[in-house]
Parts: structure tokens; sequence; C-alpha cells
């Protein structure tokens, strides 16, 4: 058996990270935190007490509390764009219900903190709302880009401003309903939330002109 000594490589050499790497760190923590508490509640004191790092040196990554706030909503938004992402395969229908589903379990795990940005958004913080409507228009332009050289056509439907805009209006209506759901079930189990929620989205496409 080895003994272990003080001047052991293995425990007197540290990895030095890079600033862009350290930044990369906290923005990580910053989205985790994220998931259980408000965008308010995540603080630059609340991170330094987590991180185990000063206030300045956050300060020296992040200039201001609102840049930081910034910064964790683009990486969260940037998150939920992944993880909702369309798969593969032939049923586009299956697919886009998977998708829809990934955003469910995306809300389900990180309320506190995806409710504030949603209220941030409509609360006049230009900032928040341009990261806000990006990832929206992103999460519903999918659906049409998914079909791919058919188009919407692939579920019967033209792709035509007015049916993208019913989908926007969909996704508003989506939004609320999950965040209500993610609060209180109102008796409905996940695949009935999911069947309704598809069922409204043929439905406002099937209104468009």
């Amino acid at each position: 058996m080895r003994h272990m000594t003080g001047t052991s490589t293995a425990t007197s050499t540290r990895v030095r990270m890079t600033p862009e790497g350290r930044r990369e760190q906290l923005l990580d923590l910053g989205v985790r935190l994220l998931s259980t508490r408000s965008l308010e509640q995540v603080s630059i004191e609340v991170l330094s007490e987590e991180a185990g790092i000063s206030r300045g040196l956050l300060y020296h990554y992040f200039g201001s509390k609102e840049d930081f706030h910034r910064a964790v909503v683009r990486r969260a938004a940037d998150d939920l764009i992944a993880v909702t992402a369309p798969g593969q395969g032939d049923d586009l229908t299956a697919v886009l219900t998977d998708s829809l589903g990934a955003y469910v379990d995306y809300v389900v795990a990180n309320r506190p903190g995806y409710l504030s940005l949603v209220r941030a958004a409509a609360g006049g913080n230009e900032a928040l709302r341009e990261i806000y409507e990006e990832a929206r228009a992103s999460l519903t332009g999918r659906m049409f880009e998914r079909a791919g050289e058919h188009g919407i056509s692939a579920l019967g439907y033209e792709d035509t401003p007015s049916a993208r805009l019913m989908v926007r209006g969909w996704s508003a209506l989506a939004e609320s309903v999950v965040l209500d759901w993610s609060a209180d079930q109102h008796g409905l189990t996940r695949d009935e939330l999911l069947a309704a929620l598809a069922a409204s989205l043929f439905g406002a496409l099937d209104a468009a002109p």
C-alpha cells in the first residue's frame, strides 16, 4: 500500500480554470438555482455563496445583476430549446407530441424560474422579453421546419402566414395551460394533458384561413 504524503502531486496540483470556463460554470449554477426559485431570488449574493467565491469576482464576470440575469435567462432558454428539439421519425404527429412532452417536463422541473421569466417578459423588461420571444419563436417555428421539404402539409396543412399566426397564438394557450397544470393537475394525467394540447394545436390549424 502506498503512503500519502503532503507533497503528493495529486493533492497539490490544481487545474486552473479559464475565465470563460469559470463563467460557463457560474451560468450552469445560475440555471440550476433557477429551477427552484424565481429569477429575482437568484441574486449575485446567492450565487456567490453557492459557488464559494466573492461577490466582487462575480461582478468581474457579470458587470451587474441585470447582466447576470440576462445571461442566466439566455442559458435557460437555450437549454429549453435543446431539450425540446424534435427527434427523428416519419410520424410527425408522434415527433411533435414527444417534443411537447419534453416541454411539459421542463416546465414541471423548472416552474419557479420559468414562471418568473414569463412574468418578467410580460412586465416590461425589454431584454428578457426579447429572449423570451426568441425562444417562443424557435419552439413554434420548428414545427414547420421539422416537417421537411413538404412543409406542414405532412400534417395536412399549408404553411401560410395565417397558419403560423394561429400556432403562435396556440403556444400562448399551451404555455398558460402547462404552467397552471404544473401547479394543480386538475384531474388530468400527463398523457391526457398532451392529448388535449395536441388536439388544440390541430384545432388552431383548422381555424387558419
